[in-house]
């Protein structure tokens, strides 16, 4: 597996953005397992490590890859210039078990794709239309703030 986590590289803008991987391709083993050590992810169950994602980063987007919503979702946030990390589920070796754990905290409905799904200040937001909603009622940009991913 390549790219599971990314983040944006502070000398390259909102825009560029740097792979960190914590499935252990991709890097050397000592690099690798150093990053998952500081990340507290390095033997982290699925639930565990969507917590220690979502509570450790101002901004998380679970996505896939070739999901519109997703880009949808990632094109809002830099576009108001947050640098949101970004896990691709489907390039990610427990993408699958991560996406149950998403589709639970989805609740019992349980209908709607798991991704793309947003958690800020370490809380689960939601989906595409929950961030969209918080955007056109003006609520997002105040929770980015308090969340500490915009300074402005």
């Amino acid at each position: 597996m390549q790219a599971v986590a990314k983040k944006p590289s502070s000398t390259e803008g909102a825009r560029m953005m740097e792979i960190i991987n914590i499935d252990g391709g991709g890097e050397s083993s000592s690099s690798s397992s150093s990053r998952l050590a500081m990340m507290g992810l390095e033997s982290s169950s699925p639930y565990e490590m969507v917590r220690q994602l979502g509570s450790c980063n101002a901004v998380v987007v679970f996505s896939m890859s070739g999901c519109c919503m997703s880009t949808v979702v990632k094109q809002l946030l830099f576009g108001l210039g947050v640098g949101p990390t970004v896990v691709e589920l489907d390039q990610h070796v427990a993408g699958p078990h991560i996406e149950a754990v998403l589709f639970d905290l989805l609740g019992a409905g349980g209908r709607r794709q798991p991704v793309p799904a947003v958690f800020v200040g370490g809380k689960f937001l939601g989906g595409v239309e929950t961030l969209m909603a918080c955007h056109i009622n003006g609520t997002l940009v105040p929770l980015l703030k308090d969340a500490g991913a915009l300074w402005l």
